[in-house]
């Protein structure tokens, strides 16, 4: 592919990561809008306070297959080339960058996005799928064990780019990956300020919006 070509892969990842499932599956399942109660944040663990189970599954699985469907298409694009300082690594450190900045800030949506967690952990199987398994292991056992959806993230969001870098390595793509952690965490700054308080919500639990 040309540079020009290429190029056009990061307005589209951008496009793909607006794409907000809370709101398309909430919709489709005449649920209320994911804005509307709760945290106000448009994102599995929000849909499941309405108790509808399959609903916040389907929300984490969309909003993760468009952050591994973003990469996967542009690695196929680019030839699925190997994670180096080639211009192919480079367009897919933006098309990563692209797809989760188009979550956080959708246009679609009045740039109100959710978190990151899903697509996050989609981009990283997208990236290697050791990669996303380690860091999806990390978030499942914090969950598991201590109940906290957005303790788990944090913890998953430290960890994905040490994984990345016991892997692989110093990477183009490794300095992408810390920058989307690094979102992650900031978007999750009510979240840590909630957990030092001990008032932070456990995964379930229904929660008015204040």
């Amino acid at each position: 592919m040309t540079f020009t070509l290429d190029i056009f892969l990061v307005p589209l990842a951008y496009l793909i990561g607006s794409i907000s499932f809370a709101v398309v599956v909430s919709k489709c399942m005449s649920l209320p809008d994911p804005y509307s109660y709760g945290s106000g944040n448009p994102g599995a663990t929000n849909v499941l306070r309405t108790g509808n189970k399959l609903a916040a599954a389907l929300t984490f699985l969309g909003d993760a297959l468009k952050g591994y469907f973003a990469v996967m298409l542009a690695r196929v694009l680019l030839g699925d080339q190997p994670l180096t300082t080639s211009l192919g690594s480079w367009v897919l450190c933006g098309v990563v960058l692209a797809v989760f900045l188009g979550h956080l800030f959708p246009i679609f949506h009045g740039f109100k996005g959710g978190k990151g967690v899903a697509t996050a952990c989609g981009i990283l199987f997208g990236v290697n799928a050791i990669l996303g398994i380690a860091t999806l292991g990390t978030w499942m056992i914090v969950a598991v064990f201590l109940r906290y959806s957005s303790l788990a993230a944090l913890a998953a969001a430290v960890f994905g780019p040490i994984y990345f870098v016991f892997l692989f390595g110093f990477q183009p793509m490794g300095i992408a990956l810390l920058i989307v952690c690094s979102l992650l965490i900031w978007r999750h700054r009510s979240n840590i300020q909630n957990l030092l308080n001990g008032t932070e919500s456990r995964i379930g639990s229904k929660k008015t919006k204040s």
